[in-house]
């Protein structure tokens, strides 16, 4: 059997703080610590991939929404180049009784007229205004009244005339019948 020399001096200094034996730390708490920090890196895996996967499924909402949105946009404004389309201007001017003008003429700022005003063609005018109400649906008819006029039509051309109040130049209030305006 051996012997191991003692040590002596510096050496024997140093081995009085390290232990003669093979000294056993206890094993459980650091099994513990390793177990909790693996089932902690696990579970925050677990929350992430969960979270992820939530989004994921919100971003394909929204992509899809977004998608039917583009689909409708794209709907109206075809609809919008349709209705604004010239032939379909022209074909909408004529329906609601609007005729091409002659040659336009224009006042300058000192009140010289440039150019020379020309009516529209005879053959593009209508008899007669055709008011919007004519052009939607057709009004039902009024009924009569005991003295042969429809009820809600005037009795006379007179009370077609709404009139207008003006002040007079004395302060008072006249009024004054207005002739309506052709097409308005």
């Amino acid at each position: 059997m051996s012997s191991k020399p003692a040590p002596r001096g510096r050496a024997a200094r140093l081995a009085r703080l390290i232990p003669a034996g093979r000294a056993r730390a206890a094993r459980t708490p650091f099994v513990l610590l390793v177990v909790l920090l693996l089932g902690g890196g696990l579970l925050g895996l677990l929350v992430l991939n969960s979270a992820l996967s939530e989004g994921s499924f919100e971003l394909d909402d929204i992509q899809r929404r977004t998608k039917s949105l583009t689909d409708e946009e794209q709907a109206l404004q075809r609809d919008i180049d349709a209705y604004s389309a010239p032939d379909a201007l022209q074909r909408r001017a004529r329906e609601l009784g609007m005729v091409p003008g002659g040659d336009p003429a224009f006042l300058g700022p000192d009140g010289s007229v440039k150019g020379v005003p020309s009516a529209a063609p005879r053959s593009a005018v209508l008899t007669g205004p055709r008011a919007p109400e004519a052009l939607t649906a057709a009004p039902s008819p009024a009924p009569a009244t005991p003295s042969g006029t429809p009820t809600g039509a005037p009795a006379s051309p007179a009370a077609a005339t709404p009139a207008v109040t003006t002040p007079a130049p004395g302060g008072a209030l006249r009024s004054a019948p207005t002739t309506p305006t052709p097409g308005r």
